[in-house]
């Protein structure tokens, strides 16, 4: 007999569910990529305005999941939707809390947000099961962004760029590399949602699939795994961070120790005040070649990492950046 998937304690009103308040722990201070230190190193976070090193945005995935689960059941692991835009960091030692409200009747869409104790929003979207026959949070983000003016640090970035499918795959010991320096195992041993779902390889009666479900948080780093085999060909060296990101099951879920194929396309550029962000659509597919998997990410580099980014701006449009 399958396990229950989630011991997690959820409140539940006539118009949410929501989860406790968490602590996640923040695992990426070694991260590295272009050979320098990341936005979740303490020291160049500091460099860049924040107060330390901040928590990967889908870390936050997972804190959902029970959410999904209580509200669509198992088929949650199968075509579960979450799709966020990150409104500010988190940091570790700070509490969060999931909420999710409830979809309308007849529908399998809903809105989820999550807030710091003082109130402040970490993030907002929507969760969403198989087609919900309306638009993602960031799909209709997508349809409404305005094309990237005056391009620097993604001045070689074409709209259709596409990667090479390359192989990846997840093991409970494998660490995944410069990105990601940091194995399953480690992360189930913090997550702040533990399932049987997780971590039973060896015991083919605790979840109904009879192996080991890859978390949706981690599904973000399976995907992103390979990434640096196929940079971008962006200016640098600079910092980015996740600014926006959709992870859609469509034939799932997806198995530990199991082999997938990834391609990265680029789908938009867009820009901020402080950023120039390349929006990526991963495709993943099984063994036979199907879509199993499909993730959004705004990848958003802050400009003020970039050392000559006014001085560029200046030779390339004759004027500083505003």
């Amino acid at each position: 007999m399958a396990a229950n998937a989630f011991d997690t304690e959820i409140t539940e009103t006539a118009e949410a569910l929501i989860g406790p308040w968490r602590q996640p722990r923040q695992m990426l201070q070694a991260q590295t990529y272009d050979a320098h230190a990341s936005i979740h190193d303490d020291a160049t976070a500091q460099k860049l305005g924040f107060k330390g090193g901040t928590i990967e945005g889908p870390t936050h995935f997972s804190q959902f999941a029970p959410l999904g689960e209580r509200l669509w059941g198992h088929a949650w692991f199968e075509s579960g939707c979450l799709s966020a835009h990150y409104r500010s960091v988190c940091y570790e030692g700070e509490e969060v809390q999931a909420i999710l409200s409830k979809p309308l009747p007849g529908t399998s869409q809903c809105q989820i947000q999550m807030v710091k104790r003082d109130g402040t929003e970490v993030l907002r979207g929507t969760a969403s099961l198989g087609d919900p026959s309306v638009p993602t949070a960031l799909e209709t983000r997508l349809a409404e962004l305005k094309p990237l003016a005056d391009p620097v640090i993604l001045r070689d970035v074409k709209v259709a760029q596409t990667s090479k499918r390359r192989a990846v795959r997840m093991a409970f010991d494998q660490t995944m590399g410069d990105l990601y320096p940091f194995s399953l195992q480690q992360k189930l041993a913090v997550i702040t949602e533990a399932s049987p779902y997780y971590s039973s390889a060896n015991d083919s009666s605790s979840n109904p699939w009879r192996k080991a479900i890859i978390p949706m948080e981690m599904l973000s780093v399976l995907f992103q795994y390979r990434s640096k085999e196929d940079p971008l060909t962006a200016k640098g060296p600079a910092v980015g961070l996740f600014a926006d990101q959709e992870i859609r099951l469509i034939k799932g879920p997806l198995f530990v120790d199991e082999e997938y194929e990834v391609e990265r396309e680029v789908v938009a550029l867009s820009g901020s005040r402080r950023t120039e962000s390349a929006w990526m659509r991963t495709r993943v597919f099984d063994k036979a070649g199907t879509v199993v998997a499909t993730m959004l990410l705004n990848m958003a580099t802050l400009k003020d990492s970039y050392a000559p980014y006014e001085d560029e701006h200046r030779r390339l449009y004759g004027s500083t950046a505003r």
